[in-house]
């Protein structure tokens, strides 16, 4: 771990912060992957001094950290300890003289210290206020070209990067005039779960699965992502941003780059990252007739969640009455390359869908069952091997058996691994891995230029369609339901269908 290293946490006061970041970097100092000098310090424009934004992070890391806050230093996790190195610093993300003070108070502790001090900002902003707090830390000299080495910088920038092609490249041209891309981390919390980790590692370290991962033995691969809650109080945000780009360009197509990437020359950042950026590359570039016939859009009305009553969309405070904002989007991709030519990959993410789940299903080629056609059995069912984001992380394996009895009859049974029984060990939230691998310079879990850019092209390309052809009225799909019957309709004309969860 590297030494003397001031985390700064721009948007201090905001729900991310409480929730997420700080309940993590505790849980890392609990750990022991922090070390004593590492000091946080949060930027944000409310008036409070160290010790009640401290009382605030004590309350937040009592309700959100899956380590409890103990009193005294005779404690195995001693709140004290950890909130000793917790500072606040009053500023406007506009004002430049904000900038100068908050470098007056950084220099200030490192003046404690002996040794060059670390940097690293986390922007946990709106993205409205993204560019001007980039260009106020060049501005003030907080930033120094330096990735790795001794007093480094480094930045973390929150999703969403941009809303198309043009504004990510217009974000990217602003962070690279302050910071070189080896110190930019863009961060993507999906790709922090430990599921989402082992993809790489169950696919290539498993003899058994990786010489059929490809278009001779797989039939097609569906990603879905599924959410029970509608936005939450986040109505403002949402209808300017819609589910296919909250979710699609980022956490989606993340999924999909992991299951197609080919394997890297090394378990290297860059080279894993060179192999997912090809995969977006090869995806089928959309055209207007392309995604008429390939995606569907649609958004949740009245229904019913777990028994609850629940509104429709354009009911929910902040959104506009007569929206046409989606709220759920099914697709079909291909990724014309050798190893997938004529493997489609279906894409379905929603809310307010029946079940909270994310997962990814790969359907193997059915075998010939000429050899049963005589016993009576005309079907048989494709092996499909499930890998489970959430919740209930794990992976399953479906195949035939016979069932017990004089005639032959094939019934699909399930092999299952679950990660709560298999290892003792709590897993750590997905912040914690990703703030640590940003300390310690370990950008393979983080999002590059190019990878982002190239998302971003396939996601606008599906906007400029829409918006070629605006829509007065978007399909309604029922609260509680799987989405509506044109997702259906995708699938089943390829003569497949989608997998119940």
């Amino acid at each position: 771990m590297p030494s003397h290293t001031q985390i700064v946490i721009f948007g201090a006061s905001g729900d991310l912060t409480q929730r997420k970041l700080l309940p993590a970097l505790y849980a890392l100092s609990c750990e022991n992957l922090l070390t004593d000098d590492v000091t946080i310090v949060g930027f944000a424009r409310k008036e409070k001094g160290h010790e009640q934004f401290r009382t605030e992070l004590g309350e937040a890391i009592g309700q959100h950290s899956r380590f409890k806050a103990e009193a005294g230093e005779s404690g195995k996790y001693p709140w004290e300890t950890f909130a000793g190195r917790v500072y606040y610093h009053k500023g406007n993300f506009v004002n430049a003289d904000d900038y100068t003070a908050l470098l007056k108070f950084l220099d200030s502790l490192t003046s404690e210290n002996t040794g060059p001090s670390n940097r690293l900002f986390y922007l946990a902003t709106p993205p409205s206020v993204f560019q001007v707090i980039i260009r106020r830390l060049g501005e003030a000299a907080l930033v120094t070209k330096n990735a790795t080495g001794d007093g480094w910088t480094r930045i973390i920038v929150e999703k969403p990067f941009g809303q198309d092609f043009e504004t990510a490249g217009t974000l990217n041209n602003s962070i690279g005039a302050v910071f070189n891309e080896d110190q930019i981390y863009r961060i993507d919390h999906y790709l922090g779960k430990e599921t989402v980790q082992n993809i790489l590692v169950f696919r290539m370290s498993n003899g058994i699965f990786e010489p059929l991962w490809n278009n001779h033995y797989i039939d097609h691969v569906q990603i879905t992502v599924a959410e029970q809650l509608g936005v939450e109080g986040r109505g403002g945000y949402f209808e300017e941003a819609g589910i296919l780009r909250d979710m699609i360009q980022s956490h989606v197509l993340q999924l999909l780059t992991l299951i197609a990437m080919e394997p890297p020359a090394a378990f290297e950042a860059n080279a894993i990252r060179d192999e997912k950026v090809k995969v977006l590359h090869a995806i089928r570039p959309y055209s207007q007739s392309d995604v008429n016939e390939h995606v569907v859009r649609a958004q949740y009305g009245t229904g019913h969640i777990n028994g609850d009553d629940v509104v429709g969309y354009r009911k929910e405070p902040g959104v506009n009455a007569k929206s046409t904002t989606d709220s759920f989007v099914a697709m079909r991709l291909d990724i014309d390359n050798w190893r997938w030519a004529g493997v489609p990959f279906y894409l379905r993410v929603g809310k307010r869908l029946a079940k909270r789940v994310t997962e990814v299903a790969i359907y193997f080629k059915q075998a010939p069952y000429a050899l049963f056609r005589s016993a009576g059995c005309h079907t048989l069912e494709p092996n499909v091997l499930a890998l489970r984001i959430q919740p209930n992380e794990g992976i399953s394996l479906g195949f035939g058996s016979k069932a017990p009895g004089t005639a032959i009859q094939i019934d699909p049974v399930q092999m299952d691994f679950l990660y709560e029984t298999s290892f003792q060990d709590a897993q750590p939230e997905a912040y914690e891995r990703l703030l640590f691998d940003c300390l310690i310079g370990d950008s393979t879990l983080f999002a590059r230029r190019d990878e982002i850019e190239h998302a971003w092209d396939l996601v606008t390309r599906i906007l400029n369609a829409w918006n070629a052809i605006p829509r007065p009225q978007i399909p309604q799909y029922q609260s509680g339901s799987w989405g509506p019957d044109e997702s259906d309709d995708l699938i089943r004309k390829d003569l497949r269908k989608w997998r119940k969860l």
